[in-house]
């Protein structure tokens, strides 16, 4: 096993990486949702929407919602009468969930701060497992997966949406050009941090292509895995089932 991870282009040590990832998202807590709207048009609306029709809450079944932060899929689920807990490693990033759902009224939902590589959970905890543009800044992605893994019960789903190749010819480009300019400089005018931007656009040059996140979904236990690529590979939906 490496004794470094990639922390975007640089290889750093397992803790260093765990340490400047709480940094980027403490710095970018208070305007994450704002950069997000910038960053995608609006279209991460859409995406998250898609993303929680994909794994169908029920009323009273219980989902972890890892790396959840601000709230955006917990409240798609809970709407739905999920009973969902919100984790994620970072507390500022919870602070903001937790104010936002204030706002709206959404009492029902759990706020726990948990680390994706060692979840406080006990085994067989949750029917559904999700995570959202939050499993390419885990430190050891295997590890999370097993984790995800360990804490559903038997015919768990587990749902994973997240930046991927996009693979349409000429776009892809363009696409590149956008991200390595523009989006640093949004992170700079609007979140006040142009560093923590240009990390996250060179962490999802780093995340694996579809299929090979898709083998080490196998890899962690998961049946059935099945990838949905959208706007060509842009963001993907990864799913499986604890069988």
């Amino acid at each position: 096993m490496s004794d470094t991870v990639s922390f975007g282009y640089a290889e750093v040590s397992p803790e260093e990486k765990t340490r400047r990832v709480g940094a980027v998202f403490s710095s970018v807590a208070g305007r994450y949702d704002l950069m997000n709207d910038a960053m995608s048009g609006g279209l991460h609306r859409a995406w998250k929407s898609r993303f929680v029709s994909r794994v169908k809450p029920r009323p009273g079944e219980d989902i972890l919602d890892m790396a959840g932060g601000t709230g955006d899929i917990a409240f798609r689920m809970a709407r739905r009468g999920a009973r969902v807990t919100v984790a994620d490693i970072n507390p500022d990033m919870l602070d903001v969930g937790r104010e936002r759902a204030a706002r709206r009224g959404l009492e029902t939902l759990v706020w726990s701060r948990q680390n994706a590589e060692a979840l406080s959970f006990p085994d067989a905890s949750f029917d559904a497992y999700t995570i959202a543009f939050g499993i390419r800044n885990v430190t050891r992605m295997e590890q999370a997966l097993t984790e995800a893994h360990r804490v559903l019960r038997f015919g768990g789903r587990f749902f994973c949406l997240e930046f991927s190749t996009l693979t349409w010819p000429g776009v892809s480009e363009a696409y590149d050009l956008y991200s390595a300019k523009v989006v640093p400089r949004l992170g700079k005018a609007i979140a006040g941090d142009e560093d923590s931007y240009r990390y996250l656009v060179e962490s999802i040059r780093r995340f694996p292509p579809m299929e090979r996140f898709a083998g080490m979904i196998r890899d962690a236990g998961f049946g059935q895995v099945r990838v949905e690529p959208i706007m060509g590979g842009l963001v993907a939906i990864h799913s499986g089932w604890k069988v």
